[in-house]
Order: structure tokens, then C-alpha cells, then sequence
């Protein structure tokens, strides 16, 4: 198994908002206010458009087998809470140019990579095994993360609704359905809010419940393709219910106690 579960907390881009909106002048709680009002009174939603949002935190599950890991499973948020978002961009594609994983995500394809491709334009940052498409690698030609329906990047939302957005449910939902924790207090809507107050590492943390509600999932949909029997699906919740339980991190041991296995 080679396998990069990831998920993104954004937040909006006041500097973009200033730039598009004509909103200088304006502190950064204005300027976000003003954005949400103005996008508002066009859609009716005052959920931003992928490019006005600007990445606060990367969390990634990496369950890998090579010679620098072993037979084990690493949760961590990218970086630190004073990292750039050039900083988190970079450190993600590290891991794909290092290790060349199987991406995972929810919903990925509809909104975290496409934020991450705008914000990764917008940093100047160079992600070249990322966006092969067998021009220089054969193997990716038909298997490339980019491709909507290559199994290199796995966006379960969309498998699970056999790629019909109306079919697709939220990942908490189905955590839930699963006997896994779902959402731990926090939600996207509370990121810009809790930015605000300088709880970088709540948000960071919150990140990673979602990304190992995401891996969990994943190793279900992986029994039910037939990847893993039974037994190895339970050695997989036993090598992470081990990692999240020794980590010493409260929300990480939250975590594993409000887990129904």
C-alpha cells in the first residue's frame, strides 16, 4: 500500500478579494465580510468561488511499505502553524515527487484540488510528477492524477456516487453510517472564525479528524473491492487505532475513543 489521504481548511483570500472586489482600504474582516456579501447577492450562497480561497492547513494520512516507513500509517498536519501556504504547497508535493502515492480525498475533484491548483499558480510553486501525463512517465498516460476517472487520485465522493453528483453525500454522514467519529465540534463554516481568533492548530487539528475519517472510509471501500479481507482490513484499524492512542495528542486519542470498531 502506498497511500496519501489528504484534506485541505481554507480560508478567504483578502488579498484576492481586495484586488477583484476593489475592496482596499478595508481590514481583513471588512474585506471578508464584503466578499461574502457580494458573492451572496450574485449566487444566493455566500460560499466563495474556489479561486478566493487561500489554504490555512494540509492534513495528510500516509499509510506507505517503503524502505523510509516500514509497515506503518503517519497522520500529521503539514508544516507548522506559522507555515506559508507556499510553505504547505510545497511540503504536499514533496510527497507526491518523493513517493508518487495514490492520492485520496474526499470530494477532492470538486473542490481541494482545484483550490490547490489555483493557490499552487498563485505561489509560483513547481509540482511536475503531479501534473504528468505520460509525457515523460509511460506509467501515468493512463493513470494520472489528473484524469477524473484513474484510480491515482481517488476522489471517494465521487466513486461512491458513481460520478454523479446528485448521488454524492457528505463525508460525515457516511463516517457516521460507518461507526466512525465524523465531525469532532468543528466545520468548514467555523474555519475563517476560529483563523481569526489565532487557533491555527484547532483548525489543523480538526483537518486531521477529517482526513482519518476520509483513510477509514478508504479502507472499507478497499474491502469492498476486494483489496483487503477482513482480516487485513482489522490489522489496518489496529495499526491505526495504535498510532492515534500512542501519538500523545489529545485530539488524536479523541479520536480513537469515539471510534466504533
Amino acid at each position: 500500500m502506498n497511500v496519501l489521504v489528504f484534506d485541505i481548511e481554507t480560508i478567504p483570500d483578502i488579498e484576492g478579494g481586495q484586488q477583484i472586489f476593489d475592496l482596499q482600504g478595508l481590514d481583513d474582516n471588512s474585506t471578508a465580510k464584503a466578499m461574502f456579501h457580494i458573492v451572496k447577492q450574485k449566487n444566493g450562497s455566500d460560499f466563495l468561488p474556489l479561486h478566493l480561497h487561500r489554504i490555512a492547513a494540509i492534513s495528510v494520512v500516509y499509510r506507505g511499505m517503503g524502505d523510509d516507513m516500514g509497515r506503518q500509517v503517519s497522520v500529521h498536519s503539514l508544516g507548522n502553524p506559522e507555515s506559508s501556504e507556499a510553505e504547505l504547497l510545497t511540503l504536499f508535493f514533496e510527497q507526491i515527487e518523493k513517493r508518487t502515492p495514490t492520492l485520496v480525498s474526499w470530494n477532492g475533484s470538486g473542490f481541494d484540488l482545484p483550490v490547490i491548483h489555483y493557490r499552487t499558480l498563485k505561489n509560483s510553486v513547481s509540482a511536475p510528477g503531479y501534473w504528468e501525463k505520460g509525457e515523460h512517465n509511460n506509467a501515468f498516460r493512463y493513470d494520472n492524477y489528473l484524469s477524473r476517472y484513474h484510480d491515482r487520485h481517488t476522489d471517494l465522493m465521487d466513486v461512491l456516487a458513481s460520478y454523479n453528483r446528485r448521488a454524492s453525500a457528505p463525508l460525515d454522514h457516511i463516517a457516521t453510517l460507518l461507526g466512525f467519529p465524523g465531525k469532532n465540534g468543528m466545520d468548514g463554516s467555523h474555519v475563517w472564525r476560529h483563523f481569526q481568533a489565532g487557533d491555527i492548530q484547532g483548525i489543523r487539528n480538526y483537518c486531521e479528524s477529517d482526513v482519518l475519517n476520509t483513510y477509514l472510509v478508504y479502507l472499507r471501500y478497499q474491502l469492498m473491492r476486494g483489496e483487503l479481507d477482513r482480516e487485513e482490513l482489522v490489522m489496518e484499524y489496529d495499526l491505526l487505532r495504535k498510532v492515534l492512542d500512542e501519538s500523545g495528542q489529545e485530539h488524536l486519542r479523541a479520536f480513537s475513543k469515539n471510534w466504533k470498531q
